[in-house]
């Protein structure tokens, strides 16, 4: 299952990055959770389902001209993977450019994303899958 898991993560980023977040959301379940402590978020908030998501990503839009989220080293956990990660973006009147990297712990079930944790290391996420 870990290596399909990992596939399956990389064919979402490579979807997001080509089609954007619509085109995602057929592998991610309805009931998918993403929670974005205060150490990697000016507003720590709790996202649900596919609502959720576009909300997420909206939130960016509405201060960011340009968004992408690139994906780096990933490492299979059972049916996690955990998955260094840099999200870019642009200030949409500045033109500041902001950069914040992270590790995304992502479940997967039934061949779905059902949830993100963001960690700081991957030593962090394996501790929370222990």
């Amino acid at each position: 299952m870990s290596a399909a898991n990992l596939d399956l993560m990389r064919r979402l980023f490579d979807t997001l990055a080509k089609k954007g977040v619509e085109a995602t959301l057929p592998v991610v379940s309805e009931q998918f959770e993403m929670r974005t402590p205060s150490e990697f978020a000016a507003e720590p908030d709790t996202y649900r389902g596919h609502d959720g998501i576009r909300r997420w990503w909206n939130s960016f839009y509405e201060a960011m001209d340009e968004v992408r989220l690139e994906p780096g080293e990933m490492r299979s956990l059972g049916d996690q993977v955990a998955i260094r990660s840099r999200l870019m973006a642009r200030g949409r009147t500045t033109g500041l450019e902001f950069t914040q990297e992270v590790v995304l712990l992502a479940t997967v079930e039934e061949e779905k994303l059902t949830r993100l944790e963001l960690y700081g290391s991957f030593e962090e996420a394996g501790a929370a899958t222990a």
